[in-house]
């Protein structure tokens, strides 16, 4: 009866030595308002962008554009790592989910590797779309990036901050991709997106390892 009083009365249950004291300590955090609404805009953004890039790369026969559509695949699923923390139904550990986005940075970089490589002096064809769609990334994901770090940090979450990470780098990649486009739109230079892609993939690995140990990021 004293328990039930002291549990009623806001103390811990842990104080009670009984098995709900595991139960409590597994339950997942109470979703953040602002990370839900940054986590909700990055996932409809992304499917616009993803769509409109890999119709434009079948369009426009580029492997850059591709590249860039598979970098918002990607981010998309970090996106919903970040979200699975939260779910009561889905409960996700934050130490589970700190690996998740290190693994999702290690095969961002692996496909910005492959596709550039395999993209390296290959011809393509203006898209206007691409154009567009790269230029407004360009725009967007820095702003993004900005407002999931400093959530991030506010919370404590390594999770976030690697999806901040991938944010940003999906602006890098957009600024290179419309580089390139532009590049051969004017001079018919079809190896300067190739080659401006690969500086990205030391950037993503060294993320992607200090997030698997769960170092830095900004977070406490």
């Amino acid at each position: 009866m004293m328990n039930s009083k002291r549990n009623l009365s806001g103390h811990s249950a842990c104080e009670s030595g009984d098995e709900a004291c595991g139960a409590l300590r597994a339950a997942p955090q109470k979703l953040p308002r602002q990370v839900a609404w940054l986590q909700g805009m990055t996932l409809a953004w992304m499917a616009v962008e993803c769509a409109c890039s890999l119709w434009a790369a079948a369009q426009a026969h580029s492997v850059a554009l591709l590249a860039f559509g598979a970098d918002s695949f990607i981010e998309m699923l970090s996106a919903v790592v970040v979200l699975l923390q939260f779910m009561r139904r889905f409960p996700l550990r934050k130490s589970h989910a700190e690996r998740a986005a290190g693994v999702l940075l290690f095969l961002l970089a692996g496909a910005v590797v492959a596709i550039a490589a395999l993209a390296y002096g290959t011809a393509k064809q203006t898209s206007r779309l691409g154009m567009a769609i790269t230029a407004a990334a360009l725009v967007a994901m820095p702003v993004l990036s900005q407002l999931k770090r400093r959530q991030a940090r506010a919370i404590g979450n390594r999770a976030l901050a690697a999806d901040a990470a991938q944010s940003a780098t999906c602006a890098y990649l957009a600024a290179v991709t419309l580089a390139g486009l532009a590049a051969y739109a004017v001079w018919r230079v079809a190896w300067v997106d190739s080659a401006a892609a690969l500086l990205a993939a030391p950037m993503l690995i060294e993320e992607g390892r200090r997030t698997w140990r769960g170092e830095g990021c900004g977070c406490n």
